[in-house]
Order: C-alpha cells, then sequence, then structure tokens
C-alpha cells in the first residue's frame, strides 16, 4: 500500500492564490518559465512544497496563469536538479535535499534567498576553503604570462573600484579574479566551479552580507595572489588565497550577527 503524501494542490485555492499570484499575461515564454522556475524553486528550498509532496500539473496552470508547456518544462529542469521526480502512479513527488544537486547556481541561489543563507553560505566557503587556495597554488605553478598579467590586472582595477565607490564594478572585478584564477589552475573540475563562486559573492552582496567598503586588508590579499601566481611561487598564492576565503567568511558572520543583533546561529 502507497504511503499518503502531503498534496499541497488539494489546499484551498484561495490560499494558494494569495501565496502564489499569477504570473504577468504579458511576459513572454522564457520570462514566465524563468518566473515560474524561481517561484517553485524556492517553494520547494523554503519547504512551502515539503519533501514528498505532490505537485499537480493543473494546479500550477491555474494558479500561476501559465500553459501546460510552460509547467512541463519548468518541471523538467526542477526534475534535472533533483528537486522533484516523476513517481508512477502520483505524478510529481518534491524530492528530499540530499536528493538535489546543490551545486546547480539556481539552487544555490533559492537557498541563499531562503532563512537558511547563513548555513547555506558556511557550507559554501567550507567549500572555497578547500578548493581556491589549491587553486592558487597549481596557477602559481603553471600560469601562463597573459594570464598572470590579467590577474595582477584585475587586482589592481579592483583597488580602483574599492578607492571610489562603485560596487558593481568592484563585484564583476572580484568575480572575474577568481574565476581566472580558477581556470588557470589547469584543472577543469575547479574551472568549472566558477559558477559556484560567483553565486557566492553575488549572493552576499544581494543580501547585506558584504562590507559596504571593501577591507583594505582584502584587497591587498587580492593583489598578494596575483603577484604570487605571477611571479610563480605557489605557497605563497595558497597563503593569500587563504585568508580571503577565511577573511569572507568572518566578514559574513560579523555583518550576520550586527545585522540580526545578536549571534549567528
Amino acid at each position: 500500500m502507497t504511503t499518503p503524501m502531503a498534496d499541497p494542490g488539494q489546499s484551498d485555492a484561495s490560499e494558494i492564490s494569495a501565496r502564489h499570484p499569477r504570473l504577468p499575461s504579458s511576459a513572454g515564454k522564457e520570462d514566465l518559465h524563468s518566473a515560474l522556475m524561481d517561484k517553485l524553486g524556492l517553494a520547494i528550498v523554503t519547504k512551502e512544497f515539503p519533501p514528498h509532496s505532490l505537485i499537480h500539473m493543473t494546479d500550477l496552470e491555474e494558479h500561476y496563469g501559465v500553459s501546460r508547456s510552460v509547467v512541463r518544462e519548468v518541471i523538467r529542469v526542477l526534475s534535472s536538479m533533483g528537486m522533484v521526480a516523476s513517481k508512477r502512479r502520483l505524478g510529481t513527488v518534491v524530492q528530499p535535499e540530499h536528493e538535489w544537486n546543490l551545486f546547480d547556481a539556481a539552487v544555490i541561489r533559492w537557498r541563499l534567498a531562503s532563512d537558511q543563507r547563513l548555513e547555506q553560505l558556511k557550507s559554501l566557503s567550507d567549500l572555497r576553503v578547500a578548493i581556491e587556495p589549491h587553486a592558487a597554488r597549481l596557477a602559481a605553478q603553471q600560469a601562463t604570462l597573459p594570464a598572470a598579467s590579467e590577474l595582477v590586472s584585475l587586482s589592481a582595477r579592483m583597488w580602483a573600484a574599492a578607492q571610489v565607490g562603485n560596487g558593481e564594478e568592484f563585484l564583476e572585478l572580484d568575480i572575474a579574479f577568481h574565476s581566472l584564477v580558477l581556470e588557470t589552475s589547469g584543472n577543469a573540475m575547479f574551472s568549472q566551479l566558477h559558477t559556484l563562486v560567483t553565486e557566492i559573492l553575488v549572493g552576499r552582496t544581494e543580501r547585506g552580507l558584504m562590507p559596504l567598503t571593501p577591507n583594505h586588508e582584502a584587497l591587498q590579499f587580492h593583489q598578494d595572489v596575483a603577484k604570487a601566481i605571477q611571479h610563480g611561487d605557489s605557497d605563497a598564492a595558497y597563503s593569500a588565497m587563504a585568508k580571503i576565503v577565511e577573511q569572507s567568511v568572518e566578514e559574513t558572520y560579523d555583518i550576520w550577527e550586527q545585522t540580526h543583533l545578536g549571534p549567528a546561529e
């Protein structure tokens, strides 16, 4: 006998409509797809659709005002992320977190938008501590002259952007810097983690977990990494990158505590 599952599709229609308003009728198919993807992804992450609950396509069509083809495509993509699965005789079933592709950029973004963002940032920071210093070490051992020169240039431009308070440009340069270090490591798997680092940096910025003005010490660490890679000093590159990541973790927790008027839980 199949164990009954919680079914959000059988909730009161007005309640669901209030939580999940219809999407703009004027939006194009791609916009509707993106909007529905974000709404459903975040709803699964925040457990509005809890693990093992059912999602009915007809309910999504009605409550969000979208076509069956849009719903099917969104469910297909969520399924590829491991967030939902098609079960015979049941339909679309929400999967528990351990089944999700936690490296997917969209999943990271939704988790950072939830009330579990600090836990997510900690997990991502732990991964950065394990990966980025080693990537910097490898980059110092094999970086080409153009790549090393570009890292030095990026670190200098980061400093200039910070000096004039251009936060948007600083974020773009910071992303480019860390992505290039991962790429220059020569490890293809490290290189593909650039999307993960991007989501961390963007997420911290969007959630107000970055200092209003970049820390001068952190800026110096970026220059230290670039110069160490340029000079082929693998130990110095490793050490400087470790300092960047460790300081990032400390800043995040400090800002969280200040914002929430108490220690982070």
